[in-house]
Order: C-alpha cells, then structure tokens, then sequence
C-alpha cells in the first residue's frame, strides 16, 4: 500500500501517513480506555485538538487536514479562524 493512504482515505502527498496500527493495539489502548480519559474534556476542545493535530501531520495543508477530517474547507478555514482569535497557534503551511 502507498504510504499517503490511511485506509481507504487519500492522505496527499504533504501529509505524514499514519501507522497502520489498529486503535486497540495503539498504545496498547483499547477504545474502553480512551474514552474515559476524554470524559470531563468538552467536545469543543477535543475537536481542537483533533483538528491542530491533523494540520500539524498535513504539514499545515488546510485542504489535506479538511479532507481527512472530512470537513470542507471552508469549516475548516472558519474553525482555524476562530482557533487564531482564540489565541491558539495554528500550524503553518510547510
């Protein structure tokens, strides 16, 4: 398999292809762990994070983070502005 994909879904050539690991061998972590330790985070605040790390791995590719997230690219340019107001650092393109 080519290593820009992450499944079935096209990475692009400027995002860091994920290891093919399932989630329940990632770190050695079931999903029944995870999940506790978001509990007491908000929705909005893991999103953030979800949406900074991917841009982070796109090498700050909006258009690449959009399409792994499956968000279009205008979310994602609303969300990444509303982050800057915020005060957040966004990951710059690469």
């Amino acid at each position: 398999m080519p290593r820009d994909y992450l499944g079935d879904l096209y990475l692009g050539a400027d995002c860091v292809p994920v290891p093919e690991i399932p989630l329940s061998e990632s770190q050695g972590l079931s999903p029944h762990q995870i999940v506790p330790m978001l509990i007491g985070s908000t929705v909005e605040a893991i999103e953030r994070e979800l949406v900074l790390q991917t841009l982070a791995r796109c090498h700050g590719n909006r258009t690449h983070a959009a399409r792994v997230l499956g968000l279009s690219v205008r979310t994602m340019r609303n969300k990444i502005r509303q982050y800057a107001t915020d005060g957040v650092d966004i990951p710059a393109p690469s």
